[in-house]
């Protein structure tokens, strides 16, 4: 995993707007990258409407929020339209930059295995730096954390 005071990997993905975006054109600013497992799924909908109820905190704070999930992005599309989300969603569909960060593994459900992305935060600095890395996302709290780290 990415760990706090190294440079953030660079990266390029498409977004739900149709564009790519690169992380390193927005140096500068700070940067929120949060890496969730599956659009409109319980827990991730908490966390993306947390983000979404504070944005205006993120805004202040001069961050550029940025979702990541192995979904594709007509699956961001639908997810963001549906809750009106005002930031940006990334598809990584063959999870390439959720394996950089070191946030794609093994996951345990009801007693299975399988492959998939850790609910992972990483706040960069507008230097290019992880400034906070937030492991086991708790999505009701997410938001205020991550605000929190933002301020710090």
């Amino acid at each position: 995993m990415v760990k706090e005071g190294v440079p953030a990997p660079d990266f390029t993905l498409r977004s739900d707007a149709d564009e790519e975006v690169t992380l390193s054109s927005l140096r500068g600013k700070p940067v929120v990258l949060y890496f969730y497992p599956k659009d409109d799924t319980p827990g991730c909908t908490a966390q993306a409407c947390g983000i979404r109820d504070a944005y205006g905190e993120f805004e202040r704070a001069g961050a550029v929020v940025l979702g990541v999930s192995p979904d594709s992005v007509g699956k961001h599309v639908k997810f963001r339209d549906k809750y009106d989300l005002p930031f940006t969603l990334l598809a990584d569909p063959e999870h390439e930059v959720a394996e950089r960060y070191g946030v794609w593994g093994e996951k345990k459900y009801m007693g299975r295995a399988y492959m998939g992305v850790s609910r992972t935060t990483f706040v960069i600095g507008a230097d290019g730096t992880v400034a906070k890395v937030f492991e086991n996302v708790k999505p009701a709290t997410h938001a205020d954390d991550v605000l929190a780290a933002l301020a710090g």
